[in-house]
């Protein structure tokens, strides 16, 4: 005798309701505007703000510091330059007052072009300054005993000069140690206190001691309208995209902190 199947009653599910759908629809607009100018906001402040002044530069719109002697710094990157053009550009209306050349690097790293830029600066009356390019993995003694060997310079001329960038993993008191071993035999050999060349935060991190307070300052500090380093500083080197007659491509611009014979007063002296 067949039976009959039992039939099971589903009970229905119960329907959940969008808790947004209660929401009026103003009030979304409102809120998503609100995460729209948040997210905007973030996105300026982390990656347009602090490069602002870097993609103006880039686009030509170089900010010049106020100052009435401005110069340059080259080296092979620059390649042939043309001398003639150079002696007669113009930088914010005042001329190319001095340049400095690479020399030197490390222990064995001599600028392919050092010879011929520094010889066509002072033919062209341009005063001149040879720079060194500081090595962590090589000693300060080592590295001074290259430049003084490669380089050398007369009378108004001005100092040499020491560019420190990288700490190569040393300690603050190591590098410390290195670079002041450069800067006393340099200063011996030439009979004239040289010239300390680094960047804002460099300089703050690991270069702050009162030891180097004695050497004249050249701060590299790029698309600001003034300078945060609150110390004595020479030199500022504000762009390193920098546009000038004579040189193809960029290259960094500087401004001296006085007037052209304050800059004089800075330049080797006739020995006695």
């Amino acid at each position: 005798m067949p039976t009959k199947r039992k039939t099971t009653k589903r009970k229905k599910k119960g329907t959940r309701r969008n808790p947004l759908r209660r929401v009026p629809s103003y009030v979304l607009w409102i809120a998503l505007g609100i995460i729209v100018v948040a997210y905007i906001a973030f996105f300026y402040n982390t990656f347009v703000g602090p490069y602002s002044f870097r993609w103006k530069a880039l686009y030509g719109n170089v900010t010049y510091p106020d100052g009435k002697v401005r110069g340059l710094d080259i080296s092979h990157y620059q390649g042939d330059i043309d001398w003639n053009k150079l002696r007669n550009a113009q930088i914010q209306s005042t001329p190319v007052s001095f340049i400095f050349v690479k020399a030197t690097e490390g222990t064995d790293i001599w600028d392919e072009n050092f010879n011929q830029n520094f010889h066509n600066a002072k033919k062209n009356d341009i005063v001149r300054g040879a720079y060194h390019y500081f090595s962590p993995s090589s000693s300060g003694k080592a590295q001074a005993k290259f430049f003084c060997k490669m380089v050398q310079l007369e009378e108004h001329d001005l100092p040499p000069v020491l560019d420190v960038e990288e700490t190569g993993g040393h300690s603050t008191a190591q590098l410390q140690r290195e670079v002041l071993s450069w800067m006393n035999i340099v200063e011996k050999h030439y009979g004239v206190t040289p010239i300390l060349y680094t960047g804002y935060k460099f300089r703050t991190s690991y270069l702050n001691t009162p030891e180097f307070d004695r050497y004249p300052y050249w701060i590299a500090h790029y698309y600001v309208d003034s300078l945060e380093y609150k110390g004595e500083w020479a030199f500022w080197q504000h762009t390193d995209v920098g546009k000038v007659d004579g040189i193809k491509g960029d290259v960094d611009i500087n401004v001296f902190r006085g007037d052209y014979q304050d800059l004089m007063d800075m330049t080797i002296k006739e020995k006695d």
